[in-house]
């Protein structure tokens, strides 16, 4: 069923946890308040750390940088963590079926740890958690992936990267992988061009299903 070294890597935010609603409505109170001028800012900042953002956005104004790391900090210890439909048990089949699954995100552990509370299972449902603070370039290089793939010991082009972000999407498709994109973010259309497979949600997907895709490739 299976190929020898075939790995899941999912990306977390819109992917494990349906959080990109609540991070769109903070950073767009950012945009503007920040950059008035920018209308699409929370969209043009998806998938990128927030070392990243503010290294971006804020290269000459330490002050605001401080403000806007405080204000995400504050925002994500209140924030809810609700799992996408099925994202549990499709991830216990592929435990269960002895496929290497890993987290690679662009989230920091601090944010980690907050997620870590509500819910303190999560850990133990993959066999390794990738965070910023791992990430040699942000998505949409591909580092990210290659990187989790090998340490998990495999190779991107054995595994299946599920995505939902634009530049996510392309840091998949840059390393390698085979590609199955979320529309938790973006609608199908938008998403389609950098996918292999486009899902709602993982009751659009079983382990079969998605090794037949990679065997396929």
């Amino acid at each position: 069923m299976t190929r020898m070294q075939t790995i899941a890597l999912f990306d977390l935010d819109g992917v494990i946890v349906d959080t990109e609603g609540q991070y769109t409505l903070f950073w767009e109170k950012v945009g503007k308040r920040d950059f008035p001028e920018t209308e699409d800012f929370a969209a043009r900042i998806k998938g990128h750390t927030l070392k990243q953002i503010v290294g971006e956005y804020y290269p000459n104004d330490a002050e605001k940088r401080k403000q806007v790391i405080e204000e995400l900090w504050q925002f994500e210890r209140e924030m809810d963590f609700p799992y996408i439909k099925g994202a549990v048990t499709f991830v216990r089949a592929l435990r269960e079926a002895k496929i290497p699954v890993a987290v690679v995100t662009s989230s920091d552990n601090k944010k980690m740890q907050c997620l870590f509370k509500c819910h303190p299972e999560l850990p133990e449902l993959f066999d390794r958690i990738f965070t910023a603070e791992d990430a040699r370039r942000s998505k949409p290089a591909p580092d990210c992936y290659i990187d989790a793939a090998r340490a998990l010991g495999g190779d991107a082009q054995d595994a299946v990267v599920f995505e939902d972000s634009i530049s996510g999407l392309q840091a998949g498709r840059n390393s390698g992988a085979l590609v199955v994109g979320l529309t938790t973010t973006n609608s199908a259309k938008v998403i389609e061009p950098l996918c292999d497979k486009v899902i709602n949600d993982f009751t659009e997907i079983t382990v079969v299903q998605m090794c037949n895709l990679l065997n396929n490739k």
